[in-house]
């Protein structure tokens, strides 16, 4: 796997949280917020997984082992949730802009939220973490559909076609 190819999935990856957030923008409130189930209760514990999750890793690469996430009470709507994104999608953009090739290979040690020790390439956790994010907005979109809302669509397909529509 080469530098170009991470690039193009962190690309995608902003795209389709782009899109997710976008998907939220009209939800009342309370359905936002609403208890429905799943491994995140709502749809902002949900989508707030994605963005903690992002910012994580993004401090894991760097050296770091946060010991805890952000609470997705502080997330008191959309709006919120979407600037944490953004703050979050920004350093994770400074640190990918920095990558070079033999970075991929180097190993990444940290201590995850149970206390554990693990140790992987980067390029691997790289890719687990675009993995993980379309794996919960997957999440997102069910409960969309459950508060009878519409998603835009996120699949990588979709998204290499308006890629290849805008040139």
């Amino acid at each position: 796997m080469d530098v170009s190819h991470i690039l193009g999935l962190y690309e995608y990856n902003e795209w389709a949280n782009r899109r997710t957030l976008d998907s939220l923008q009209s939800l009342p409130l309370d359905q936002f917020k609403r208890s429905l189930g799943g491994s995140f209760s709502s749809i902002r514990d949900t989508f707030s997984h994605v963005v903690n999750a992002e910012w994580i890793w993004c401090r894991r690469w760097q050296g770091e082992s946060p010991r805890a996430f952000p609470t997705s009470d502080s997330y008191i709507d959309v709006a919120a949730l979407r600037a944490r994104w953004v703050e979050v999608r920004n350093e994770q953009a400074a640190f990918l802009a920095g990558l070079a090739g033999p970075d991929l290979r180097r190993p990444v040690t940290y201590v995850n939220l149970k206390g554990e020790t693990w140790t992987y390439l980067l390029e691997d956790t790289l890719v687990h973490l675009v993995n993980h994010s379309s794996y919960h907005r997957g999440q997102v979109t069910t409960l969309l559909r459950q508060v009878g809302a519409v998603p835009l669509a996120t699949d990588y397909l979709v998204f290499r076609d308006g890629k290849r529509q805008a040139t």
